[in-house]
């Protein structure tokens, strides 16, 4: 974990966060090029949930004069959720908050306050001093803790559609031959990504969808596309906007418990002073 300062560097995991983690992943780490009439270039990659609006004011340079996409492009979709009940990850989902203003359930970080430890610690040592006020080396037991915890995560599968689409078979080979080494160099057929901390583990079909129209002799754009099925182990960690109580919760360990009570009361003895009856008169 990162700490910033004094807060925690910690962002809630959602279903914002796991797409944007693999949109990243893709566009970003495996950085597809091919080549193209401009020479070799850098693929862009579209995330097909945004409005066709959105897309044509923001990303004008994806379509030509009459609106159509300029290929090759990779788009993204997000297809279904399945909770499966036979993937519950590291964490029981009967793990409770706690029944407060604060809630939180599973602890994911504990970081030292130095600022109350060191208070401790001079109060201590000061008691072992003549005159109470000085300070130094000093083994210290009382050790404060900031402990940071968050809902108990609820695991999910979440399918997605890679669809890659070029006007040339040679550059529909530059764009898959990545995903399939990525999919061949694990044993499990995995790969991981990370994002705010976060990290995810993501399987590639191993069928790979292909459809072209090379063979039509027709008046239609000639078109390579090929559907890369993929499903990500995801888990998310709060309600979002809707949650009341906070997404990460802060409490501080409890190291010294006092009771206060009376010590003089009217008519009782003193433990150090002398019984005796002038003193009692």
């Amino acid at each position: 974990m990162q700490k910033i300062g004094n807060e925690l560097a910690l962002q809630p995991s959602s279903l914002e966060t796991i797409d944007v983690g693999l949109f990243k992943y893709i566009d970003g780490n495996l950085n597809l090029h091919t080549k193209t009439n401009k020479g070799f270039e850098k693929v862009p990659v579209i995330w097909l949930g945004a409005e066709r609006s959105y897309q044509i004011k923001n990303n004008k340079e994806l379509r030509d004069s009459v609106g159509k996409l300029k290929l090759p492009l990779i788009s993204i979709n997000r297809e279904t959720f399945e909770m499966d009940s036979g993937f519950q990850g590291a964490i029981r989902p009967n793990l409770l908050e706690q029944n407060d203003f604060k809630g939180g359930a599973f602890k994911i970080a504990s970081v030292i306050n130095h600022e109350k430890t060191r208070d401790f610690a001079n109060k201590d040592k000061a008691k072992r001093l003549r005159n109470g006020q000085e300070t130094g080396k000093f083994n210290n037991k009382k050790t404060v803790y900031d402990e940071y915890y968050v809902p108990t995560p609820v695991y999910m599968n979440v399918s997605y559609t890679i669809t890659l689409r070029t006007e040339y078979e040679q550059q529909m080979n530059d764009l898959l031959s990545p995903f399939i080494k990525l999919r061949g160099n694990s044993p499990s057929n995995s790969f991981f990504y990370e994002i705010d901390n976060h990290r995810y583990e993501a399987f590639i079909d191993s069928t790979f969808n292909e459809n072209q129209n090379s063979s039509n002799l027709g008046e239609e754009e000639r078109m390579f596309e090929t559907k890369v099925l993929m499903k990500v182990l995801g888990y998310i960690t709060s309600d979002g906007i809707n949650r009341d109580k906070p997404k990460v919760t802060k409490r501080e360990t409890v190291v010294e418990i006092r009771i206060s009570r009376e010590r003089v009361v009217t008519g009782d003895e003193l433990p150090w002073k002398k019984k005796n009856k002038k003193y009692r008169e």
